[in-house]
């Protein structure tokens, strides 16, 4: 089972009740017809259902709008204690660790060491940007159909090197942004080098690949 994604909103976090349902086994449909029910126990009993369960909506690939709900860190031990065998205790643990690590993340986001450090990527990213602008030109100019992928392609490198998905920089430590400044100015230097010695835009992609896999093996990143 993949990891839990964790919901911010204005410092408050949630899981998307799909997610739950993805990670527990559960049809969504048949997690909802629960999540009603004890919406429904808990305002009979005059208690607050929002502290555990957010109504919310998505939109599926036809466009059409679905209910789903945001299940708060109580929700989730509700719908746990709820649970029996080894799913429970798999989600159990799961979301006890994605709540503790987003809290962390939180806090750290409070320090300066973080905020300068989220400074310092925003420029470094605005260099790399640059250089993939640079290759994409250079990758045109040479016959290449697809150059303005790469924008997408080397972020996805990047962030994959140091256990992020895409858009999720805002929600980085202060070690995986770091790691990523190392990452990307390997990227920069690399595709710099490439386009000096005239070098194929695909085996530049390449050459990125092959001495980001080189640096890893070396210094091992450890995403957290």
């Amino acid at each position: 089972m993949n990891e839990l994604k964790i919901i911010n909103k204005n410092g408050l976090l949630f899981i998307d009740s799909r997610e739950v349902a993805r990670v527990t086994e559960i049809r969504h449909s048949d997690l909802l017809r629960k999540i009603t029910k004890y919406e429904t126990v808990l305002l009979n009993a005059k208690l607050r259902s929002v502290d555990y369960f957010k109504k919310s909506k998505y939109s599926d690939d036809s466009g059409k709008e679905n209910r789903c709900y945001l299940l708060t860190k109580k929700g989730c031990d509700m719908v746990a204690n709820k649970m029996t065998g080894d799913k429970g205790i798999i989600f159990t643990a799961k979301y006890i660790d994605r709540f503790y690590k987003m809290e962390q993340l939180l806090l750290e986001k409070q320090t300066k060491l973080w905020q300068n450090t989220r400074e310092e990527s925003k420029v470094n990213r605005l260099m790399e940007t640059d250089g993939i602008k640079q290759l994409v030109e250079y990758a045109k100019e040479r016959g290449s159909k697809n150059a303005d992928k790469y924008y997408i392609i080397f972020s996805k490198l990047a962030n994959k090197a140091v256990g992020l998905d895409s858009e999720q920089r805002d929600n980085a430590t202060a070690k995986q942004l770091n790691n990523l400044i190392l990452i990307e100015n390997i990227i920069n230097n690399v595709i710099k080098d490439g386009i000096a010695n005239a070098i194929s835009y695909k085996k530049i992609y390449q050459d990125c690949k092959n001495r980001i896999n080189s640096f890893l093996n070396v210094a091992y990143l450890e995403a957290v």
